[in-house]
């Protein structure tokens, strides 16, 4: 990628963690490194991407927009945003992040199950909200519990022990940090849900921004 898409990856990255409390998204600045174009979401829709079946990806789609639905803009499944989540987490993920973001999806629908008597896919959205909603509530509680470090420092790149406390994250984290990720740096995202102008005529730095306004994306 050039210099501007590889920018508009990172401040999308900025803007996830932020949104996510500011703990370090896995994958960290591998995620920069890859990107995936409409034609592979929609071959990992149809065939899977790596460890990830057909049915996994489905299910990771329908978890997305859950999490971002359709309102007045397109919802994620839109974007094909559960593809891009098996299709990053599949290049980026290390093998151990990559079994917990597998493993959440059983659990997910292990609990859905449990709570109301159907699997997620048949699920009503309202019963598919409610257990995301308690998953969210739980993860934010895991992830605050493990960011005291438990020595005087964080780590940094290249500690020994970075790559193991890394892959210290709840499941449901792994799949918000990659929906968000995945629905903002696609077309639909840019173009629907934020406001964007590929080449603007004139610098203007301060341009009005009401409440209630689409923020700007990034230029690619």
């Amino acid at each position: 990628m050039d210099e501007q898409a590889t920018l508009s990856r990172r401040d999308v990255i900025q803007r996830v963690t932020a949104l996510l409390g500011g703990a370090a998204l896995a994958g960290g600045d591998r995620l920069l490194a890859f990107t995936f174009d409409t034609d592979a979401r929609v071959l990992a829709m149809a065939q899977g991407a790596g460890s990830f079946s057909a049915a996994d990806v489905a299910l990771l789609d329908e978890i997305a927009e859950t999490i971002l639905p359709e309102t007045s803009t397109p919802g994620a499944k839109a974007a094909k945003t559960g593809a891009f989540m098996a299709l990053m987490a599949s290049a980026v993920y290390s093998d151990r992040n990559r079994e917990v973001l597998r493993d959440g999806l059983r659990r997910i629908d292990e609990a859905c199950r449990a709570a109301h008597g159907a699997p997620f896919m048949t699920a009503s959205p309202v019963q598919r909200l409610s257990l995301l909603e308690t998953l969210d509530r739980e993860q934010r509680t895991f992830t605050e519990e493990r960011a005291t470090p438990a020595r005087s420092r964080a780590p940094l790149p290249g500690d020994p022990d970075e790559e193991r406390e890394r892959t210290d994250v709840h499941y449901f984290r792994l799949m918000k940090e990659l929906a968000l990720q995945g629905y903002f740096t696609s077309e639909v995202g840019y173009t629907r849900a934020m406001r964007y102008v590929e080449a603007p005529g004139r610098f203007d730095p301060c341009t009005p921004h009401a409440p209630g306004d689409k923020t700007w994306a990034s230029h690619a």
